[in-house]
């Protein structure tokens, strides 16, 4: 230890004091070096001052079996102030031909060289970046030093035993029906999106891509978003009430989402929401869900998903012509915005397409107002204080897939995308501080 410090004196008082001036970064970047140093030191004696967690001369394995005391074995264990060593008691099973390490468990350590400080700090920044930039980060900003491999396992290992958690929660949910027990709110709010993910080719094998002739490129993470609204604005405008926005997603089945997404809204307080409105963009298989799940709720298309529809329809039909393009556009938007549906219908049914492909859109998209119309009721939502709009999880697909599933270059395997998915819908649902609460508790 002498000599760390010699070292940094050498640094800050190097030679005839005042004679040059002080490399500030230099110094305190040292200082933290020696720090961690020092606090390593300590760390490892405080962990090793239960002399190796020996438990007496055997311990109970369960099922009627016990191991017997071996002997003490050492691991090396990273931790945010640096590598010790951690002495600790062995056991052994005869019956069982197995080991058993209790302060491995006790000390949150079995199977893992890395301390729960340094796995939160990895779960952390694999959540929000790639994981070579996490590894370099983690190096810069913390002096830990891992590798990107590191990063990744334990990322991928923190995201799954989230998704253990929020599973048995939602399973209790279910049984327990927990939202008698929730105080009663005013409106609950469920909206659901779907977004691509770039996958591993053998993820996509035998999945037919958006274009027929070819093998998918993605998988489909589902994603949910569901919060509350008590307020209005003076206009009369609904308000998202803070901190109550929660996020559920995986890569999985619309029947398995649907399963997904109902349990969440009994944790979120289905059952004492005086109204449930569900915002989506029309798709299928969000109509399915919410006519199994959610049928007494207020079902809207989102205004906007509806506008892009008509827009890429004017684009096919009127390709030649901008002026006429978007003076049709600007009208049926406007008759929407008010909920005349069947006006806008109308309109697409007087125009005339001049080849197949703006035919065959021209009939999708009327059949999808047809089937939408009672969704789309934009004037009498909005006068009885509805959103119309499903920009949150619009943001949602974004920032929970988007800014960190599909950045240039990333291709996923399901079991890593949505371990990463967990990751994000943990943190950005404000549970990530009452997930390592209750690990540490555990």
């Amino acid at each position: 230890m002498r000599r760390e410090v010699d070292r940094l004196c050498d640094i800050i008082l190097p030679g005839q004091v005042c004679k040059q001036s002080l490399d500030f970064e230099a110094a305190e970047m040292a200082m933290r070096f020696s720090v961690h140093k020092v606090g390593a030191l300590f760390l490892e004696k405080l962990v090793n001052a239960d002399r190796g967690g020996h438990c007496g001369a055997q311990i109970d394995c369960g099922s009627g079996h016990t191991a017997k005391f071996v002997g003490y074995r050492s691991k090396t264990v990273t931790t945010v102030l640096g590598d010790i060593k951690v002495q600790r008691a062995y056991y052994h099973s005869e019956n069982l031909c197995k080991g058993y390490v209790p302060k491995d468990t006790q000390l949150d350590i079995e199977k893992t060289g890395f301390s729960p400080g340094v796995r939160r700090m990895m779960a952390l920044v694999g959540a929000k970046e790639s994981f070579d930039a996490g590894r370099d980060d983690l190096k810069i900003l913390a002096g830990v030093s891992v590798t990107d491999k590191d990063v990744e396992r334990i990322s991928e290992n923190i995201g799954e035993s989230i998704e253990v958690i929020s599973e048995q929660e939602r399973r209790e949910a279910v049984i327990s029906n927990v939202s008698q027990l929730l105080p009663a709110i005013e409106d609950l709010y469920i909206m659901m999106d779907g977004t691509g993910v770039p996958m591993v080719k053998k993820e996509t094998k035998g999945r037919k891509g958006k274009d027929e002739s070819c093998e998918a490129k993605t998988r489909e993470a589902k994603l949910g978003c569901l919060f509350t609204v008590t307020e209005m604005d003076k206009e009369g405008r609904p308000i998202r009430d803070k901190d109550t926005a929660v996020y559920t997603g995986q890569i999985e089945t619309s029947e398995d989402f649907g399963e997904r997404i109902y349990a969440q809204a009994l944790r979120s307080g289905l059952a004492r929401a005086k109204r449930v409105c569900v915002l989506g963009d029309g798709a299928a298989w969000i109509r399915n869900i919410v006519e199994d799940k959610f049928s007494k709720a207020i079902q809207i298309v989102d205004y906007y998903h509806a506008t892009e529809h008509l827009g890429d329809l004017a684009k096919v039909v009127h390709a030649k012509n901008k002026p006429i393009r978007d003076l049709w556009l600007d009208t049926q938007c406007k008759e929407l915005w008010e909920g005349d549906v069947a006006i806008v219908i109308e309109a697409m049914r007087r125009l005339e397409p001049d080849n197949e492909t703006a035919k065959e859109l021209l009939r999708t998209t009327v059949q999808y107002f047809e089937t939408n119309e009672q969704r789309m009721q934009y004037a009498k939502f909005r006068a009885i204080g509805l959103f119309v709009g499903s920009g949150v999880i619009e943001a949602g697909c974004r920032t929970v897939v988007g800014q960190r599933l599909k950045l240039s270059g990333m291709r996923w395997t399901v079991r890593g995308a949505n371990a990463i998915i967990s990751l994000r819908c943990c943190q950005l649902s404000g549970q990530w501080e009452d997930y390592w609460a209750n690990r540490a508790a555990a």
